[in-house]
């Protein structure tokens, strides 16, 4: 392939890969690719960041919080990939293996994902760098408190766009969707 780039060799080498891997994975969780099913899922992030954030503030309070932050993270990871696989990562995907009204789809929904992560992530920083020059605070706790705030805030952040992508979906069509009559 002269004339090509690496980029766009890259660009192609992912498009491929990610057709390949929804290809493999449109038949999982067929059950779940319903728009209400895939608004619980939602619903069910947005209570586990929730208890993240509540959690992260809490372990200035009570550093054993900090369990309850891992337990979230725990039930966050089979929940966000879930919602990964019944919303076909359409978040993620190359901008070749989308059309024109997915990739503006996706590009509003990463916007609002980006705007958020940077208000929420304002919040700890302030918290982190005013705390410092309080003598009374401790400091540590303030430490751990920031941290899980900011990861809390960037895993909330990076995994907004496909929440809302998920939210808005229709439901498939079931005259084009096999996938749907197994069920």
């Amino acid at each position: 392939m002269p004339g090509t780039t690496l980029v766009e060799r890259y660009e192609d080498f992912r498009t491929r890969r990610f057709l390949r891997q929804e290809a493999r994975m449109s038949t999982w969780m067929p059950q779940w690719r319903s728009r209400s099913r895939r608004r619980a899922l939602v619903m069910a992030l947005v209570v586990i960041f929730a208890g993240m954030f509540a959690t992260a503030v809490g372990t200035y309070f009570s550093t054993p919080a900090v369990l309850g932050w891992i337990a979230l993270l725990v039930v966050f990871l089979p929940v966000w990939t879930s919602l990964q696989i019944v919303s076909s990562r359409q978040c993620d995907a190359p901008r070749h293996a989308l059309d024109e009204r997915e990739i503006a789809e996706r590009n509003s929904a990463r916007s609002v994902g980006l705007t958020a992560l940077q208000w929420l992530v304002l919040l700890p920083i302030f918290a982190l760098t005013w705390g410092a020059g309080v003598d009374g605070l401790d400091h540590r706790a303030l430490a751990y408190a920031g941290g899980g705030t900011a990861l809390a805030a960037v895993l909330f952040g990076g995994c907004l766009p496909a929440m809302i992508l998920a939210w808005s979906a229709p439901d498939p069509d079931p005259d084009t969707d096999d996938h749907e009559e197994s069920s």
